[in-house]
């Protein structure tokens, strides 16, 4: 039976990069010059630390890492900001943006309802993160993905595991 995966997974080589451009124009600016301003990328813990002398300093950190991760084709919506500013030694201050992966269980329902609500006859189900769909044919399977895409612009959504 017919079957693929629709993911909410951000493309991590392109983040990586929007990191280090960010942390070459921040090494180059003028204003960030004598200061500890800094953009890292924790791959293990998925999280993004930046770390600079005041608040205003990190907000534009922050502006020039959106900027740099945008140009990249990274959603910035995948990234979710700490509330709480940490204070380090001295007068150092650091942001932690955390990378959301998966799919979380409200639009993991809406995506199961849209499918119901569809007529179509392919099933979803919820599977941990992910949201597989099943049908008896590859035609059904892809009005599925094309009513994701429709109905759900506003998420990058990814299929993926298409099998026959």
């Amino acid at each position: 039976m017919p079957s693929f995966d629709t993911k909410l997974e951000p493309n991590m080589v392109n983040i990586g990069h929007g990191v280090d451009n960010s942390s070459k124009e921040i090494n180059t600016r003028f204003d960030f010059k004598g200061t500890s301003a800094q953009v890292e990328l924790k791959e293990k813990e998925k999280e993004i630390h930046a770390t600079g002398d005041s608040e205003f300093q990190l907000e534009q950190i922050e502006v020039v890492l959106y900027g740099k991760l945008t140009k990249q084709g990274v959603v910035i919506s995948f990234l979710e900001k700490k509330d709480k500013i940490e204070k380090l030694g001295g007068d150092k201050v650091r942001q932690v943006y955390k990378i959301k992966m998966g799919i979380e269980a409200d639009l993991a329902k809406k995506l199961v309802a849209a499918v119901k609500n569809s007529k179509l006859k392919v099933q979803a189900s919820i599977q941990g993160d992910t949201v597989r769909v099943t049908g008896k044919n590859r035609d059904d399977l892809q009005t599925a993905i094309a009513l994701f895409k429709k109905d759900f612009a506003d998420v990058p959504l990814s299929y993926d595991n298409f099998r026959d």
